[in-house]
């Protein structure tokens, strides 16, 4: 190594305090030595002077500025389009622990499809009392109209974004299920490609695998979803996005157009003898697929919730003929709930008797009696979350919070037990990366894979690294000030 790059190692990672008996480091092992798998990273890293960093950054600020890579902050005062926060340092996940994440995640992903499928159907986890069936028929997601429904090719989560962390020992865990309309994977893909940019000489020297071919794996799926007379005829897809003013809305119409498919809203599509068809320059076209990014709620004024200006009129109704197929389907979001994602180790046991490969976080529930007087007890020492919320909404993190805030949820826990579930506030692992003063501290961060299930169960090798970009921050999500890496899978 160069003088050149000895000085930059002490001005960039002499500076990063790894805290290894706190935290678990993705990047370091203890104070001085990187992990195996990063090494030659870090020693690329090291070899850039800094103006070759700043150039770095800015690079990836005017990519990302000229692609209108945003998302939208809610209640915002200070306008609510901002630029996607980007790190430039990747995080990095060696072969061996890739297989893991992938096992775990096919398994996960396969047991839920058949609760749900058996929700749908027999109940016999009901029955069988695995799963209180009061938990169940009372999520908001759980949808009585389509009991006896079938999904094509018996499929209700064609698209799933699950979210793992590492515990202080580096153990992964599934944070949480995402099986209604997640989001996320645009940045995913738009990061591999800044960073490319940005960096070309260092992927040159690893092996990293690709995340590219997301769309058109997607397009495969959902060509297989297609009603059984479609399937042959190039089926039609489009995207149904709630317009504009949604947040995920770069990522609607990004993804339509790597997909190559039309993007529309629901007044763009129309229903004549239960098929859907989408009104185009060249006149009506059928729809065979919807891959919805539009909540059940809104789908249809007709069945759901009559004031809807989402979706449109008579959708439904073709759904149930098996005219047209929808991704995700109808009523996946009752096992989207986090008080039914504390019994998934259950679930997984229940239907493939196997231990899960992954394992939850542990999990109260504020509808058990001893549960709740414990969250009650140690709300400055738990992660509150509402059944239902995202994005880091409807949530308290104790160690963070004031005692007004405190007393605000334990009202809100006697009030409607059912919504509320509690973990331990867990010290998410920790990677290098530079905050907004261009000091460079370690954040907590956390994984988003992305799983595609059709005809069979496939799992982009990589996913969204999402950063908590505030120091000492625990919440990753966009919304409250996170931001993300690129994602390397080493081959």
């Amino acid at each position: 190594m160069n003088m050149l790059a000895n000085q930059t190692q002490e001005r960039l990672f002499d500076r990063y305090a790894p805290e290894t008996e706190r935290f678990f480091d993705e990047m370091f092992l203890n104070e001085v030595a990187p992990r195996e798998h990063y090494s030659k990273l870090m020693e690329d890293f090291n070899s850039l002077s800094e103006a070759d960093q700043e150039a770095c950054k800015r690079m990836v600020s005017v990519f990302f500025l000229n692609q209108g890579i945003t998302f939208t902050v809610y209640g915002n005062d200070e306008g609510v389009e901002r630029i996607f926060p980007f790190d430039v340092i990747p995080r990095v996940i060696p072969a061996t622990e890739w297989d893991q994440i992938e096992r775990g995640l096919t398994q996960r992903v396969t047991a839920l499809n058949l609760f749900l499928h058996d929700l749908y159907h027999e109940q016999k986890i009901l029955k069988d009392k695995i799963v209180p069936s009061d938990l169940v028929l009372s999520s908001r997601h759980f949808r009585r109209e389509f009991v006896g429904v079938n999904p094509p090719l018996g499929v209700y989560i064609h698209i799933t974004g699950s979210d793992i962390i590492r515990d202080e020992q580096g153990n992964y865990m599934v944070l949480e299920d995402n099986l209604r309309c997640p989001s996320g994977v645009s940045y995913m893909l738009q990061n591999r490609q800044a960073l490319k940019r940005a960096l070309p000489s260092i992927f040159s020297h690893h092996r990293v695998r690709p995340i590219e071919d997301y769309p058109q794996e997607l397009v495969r799926v959902l060509q297989q979803i297609a009603p059984p007379t479609r399937v042959q005829e190039d089926p039609s897809i489009v995207l149904l996005t709630p317009g504009i003013y949604n947040s995920a809305y770069f990522e609607h119409s990004f993804l339509a157009r790597q997909m190559g498919i039309e993007l529309v809203e629901g007044r763009d599509l129309m229903v004549s003898d239960n098929k859907i068809y989408s009104r185009t320059t060249h006149g009506l076209k059928r729809v065979d697929v919807i891959y919805r990014r539009v909540d059940d709620d809104f789908l249809d004024p007709l069945v759901f919730r009559s004031d809807s200006m989402l979706g449109t009129a008579g959708l439904i109704n073709a759904y149930r003929a098996g005219n047209v197929a929808l991704a995700n389907a109808i009523g996946t979001g009752v096992a989207d709930d986090k008080v039914i994602y504390s019994f998934v180790p259950q679930i997984i046991k229940y239907y493939l008797g196997e231990d899960a490969i992954i394992p939850n976080v542990p999990t109260y529930l504020a509808s058990r009696k001893e549960d709740l007087h414990y969250i009650l007890e140690n709300l400055e020492k738990l992660v509150v979350k509402a059944a239902n919320e995202s994005g880091g909404y409807g949530m308290l993190v104790g160690p963070h919070s004031t005692a007004a805030q405190r007393e605000e949820f334990a009202q809100k826990l006697r009030a409607d037990p059912r919504n509320y579930i509690a973990q331990p506030t867990i010290s998410l692992s920790r990677h290098p990366a530079f905050a907004a003063d261009n000091s460079f501290i370690g954040c907590h961060i956390d994984l988003r894979p992305y799983i595609l299930y059709g005809e069979k169960v496939t799992i982009v090798p990589g996913g969204l690294t999402r950063v908590a970009l505030k120091p000492g921050s625990l919440v990753v999500n966009s919304s409250q000030g996170g931001g993300s890496k690129d994602t390397w899978v080493l081959d």
